[in-house]
This record gives C-alpha cells, sequence and structure tokens, in this order.
C-alpha cells in the first residue's frame, strides 16, 4: 500500500469516528461539464432573487481558486433522518431543521478532521466548507463516488437515500481517488417530479429553484406570490416532499446525532400554536436552529400565508 492509499483509509476512518456517513476523495480540478450546465441554469433565471448564486462563478467550479495548490476534494455525508417527525395537525418543518443548526454542528466534525489530517501527514493546508461557499458539493459527491444525483438533483445513495448533509474539506495534498459515480439509480420513476406542488422539478433532470417551496419559505424575503396560494401544502420551512416519495428513502436510518434531536416542543406543536406564537417562543424553540434564517417576522409571513 502507497503513502496516498494509506492517508486515504486513515481520513476515512477518522471520518467514519467523527459519525460521517460516507466519505469519498476526488481530484481537485475543474468541473468542465458543470461549466455550461451552471451557466444555462442561471441564464434561465432558476436562481430567482438568490442573485449570491450568479458570483464567483469562476469559483464554483474550480477549487484550486478557493485553496491555493489544492489537490483533493474530500466529500463526506452526514445522515439527519429523524426517528419521529411532527404531527399530522401541524405546519411543517423540513427535517434537517428540527436539531441545531447543521452548519455548525458539522463545521466543528470537520475541524476535527482537520486536525486529525495535519497530526497524521503533517503540515497540510486546506479549508472546510458547509454548503456556505462556492462549492459544488452535489458534483465534487458524485466525483467522489458517493452517489447519484436524482431527477430532484439531491444526491441519493444506494441503501441510504438522501436525507442527508454533505460537506467538503479542499487541501492541498494528493490521496488516492475514488472513482466517479456513473450510474443513474432513477430510472424511469418521475415519483419526485409528480408529487412537486408547485412544479419546481423539470422533467429534464433540472430544479427551477424560483419555483422551489424552499425557496420561497427561506430564500425570498418578499411577499409570498398570490399565485402560490394553497400549493405550500402547509410547510412553513423548507420541503421535503421530493424526498418523501423518493423510493430510495426507504432505506432511510434514524440518526444517532444528539444535536439533531428536535428543539423542546417541536414536535407536538400543532396549527393553532404556530399561529399565535411569540417572538419570545420562537427564540427558545428555535435557539440554535437553522430556522432562525428566517427570522421570526419571516415565519410569520409564512404561517399567515398558508392559514388565510
Amino acid at each position: 500500500m502507497n503513502l496516498q492509499q494509506t492517508y486515504s483509509n486513515l481520513i476515512k476512518q477518522e471520518a467514519k469516528r467523527l459519525g460521517f456517513e460516507s466519505c469519498g476523495i476526488s481530484k481537485a480540478s475543474f468541473l468542465e461539464e458543470e461549466a455550461s450546465n451552471l451557466e444555462s441554469w442561471l441564464k434561465s433565471g432558476y436562481q430567482g432573487e438568490m442573485s449570491y448564486l450568479e458570483n464567483y462563478f469562476d469559483k464554483r467550479l474550480d477549487p484550486r481558486l478557493l485553496v491555493d495548490n489544492a489537490k483533493s476534494v474530500i466529500s463526506l455525508s452526514f445522515n439527519y433522518f429523524p426517528e419521529h417527525v411532527q404531527n399530522k395537525n401541524s405546519y411543517k418543518i423540513a427535517k434537517y431543521a428540527y436539531g441545531e443548526d447543521y452548519h455548525h454542528v458539522l463545521k466543528s466534525k470537520l475541524k476535527e478532521l482537520s486536525f486529525f489530517i495535519q497530526n497524521e501527514i503533517g503540515e497540510v493546508n486546506g479549508r472546510a466548507f458547509v454548503d456556505s461557499a462556492p462549492v459544488m458539493e452535489r458534483a465534487w459527491a458524485q466525483k467522489s463516488g458517493l452517489g447519484w444525483r436524482g431527477k430532484n438533483s439531491l444526491l441519493i445513495q444506494k441503501n441510504k437515500g438522501s436525507f442527508f448533509f454533505l460537506a467538503e474539506l479542499i487541501v492541498d495534498v494528493a490521496l488516492e481517488y475514488d472513482n466517479s459515480f456513473e450510474t443513474n439509480h432513477c430510472g424511469t420513476c418521475t415519483k419526485c417530479i409528480d408529487a412537486c406542488p408547485t412544479e419546481a422539478i423539470l422533467s429534464n433532470n433540472t430544479v427551477d429553484g424560483s419555483k422551489c417551496i424552499s425557496y420561497f419559505t427561506i430564500e425570498l424575503k418578499e411577499e409570498l406570490p398570490s399565485i402560490m396560494k394553497g400549493k405550500f401544502e402547509d410547510w412553513m420551512f423548507g420541503c421535503d416532499i421530493c424526498q418523501d416519495v423518493c423510493p430510495w428513502n426507504r432505506f432511510s436510518k434514524q440518526h444517532t446525532e444528539k444535536q439533531f434531536l428536535p428543539q423542546s416542543n417541536l414536535l407536538q406543536m400543532e396549527k393553532q400554536e404556530w399561529e399565535e406564537i411569540t417572538e419570545s417562543v420562537f427564540k427558545k424553540v428555535f435557539k440554535k436552529s437553522a430556522v432562525k434564517r428566517t427570522k421570526f417576522l419571516g415565519l410569520q409571513r409564512n404561517i399567515s400565508f398558508l392559514s388565510k
């Protein structure tokens, strides 16, 4: 076994110890195929008001512009599928936001992995990314052999489904690289396309982000468009519809991360309680949650749109 293989094996073992579901490694290079896809997606206006997606075009496609002398992209997945969900008489929150904000939880674990790499390999420079920088995480996850991109654009893993977060470490050391995941196992299934109430999932394996319920309830800061009235199916923060109907998610297993356990009383709250929620209750229930991103007034706006 050569040194690169040894280092890669050690990194994957430590990633598993830290709770990551999967770990794959690919060579840091320009994402040529993604370049035309991203340009076309942006030109179609599918980003809506998410103008930040238009920034750093070159950096999104080339990790070597994010980390000097980058050699490897370490892609990781972390399960967040919960044991219990909200009661049926409730406005809904995407499952990823039940517990503490994943940005902080995973960033902490990535720091531990970085320290481990420093200790085992020596002077290694790199950066950790958790859905907060211009990194095309699903493309890198696929190149690293973690899974394929479904028709809903999410990464799907065989026998694991899609209820997981993605994260990356981009480092300036050469490692053993995994083979890209080339087989798409969605076949002729169109359940996610058929189930999307706002028709955000297009037939050409593209998602119109400007029509997604998650976009409306989280990203859009303006008034919600009246044309979407009655189409949100009680989702007040994010949406899991395309994942809930995906046949591959029958393999989802409950996570074991204590920090992702639901906030106090979250699962028991009913519609009337949400409609009457005060800012102090909001701060208590979502103290460390990603739901804080929409702020109290944003959640109020969403609930009002659903209830009236």
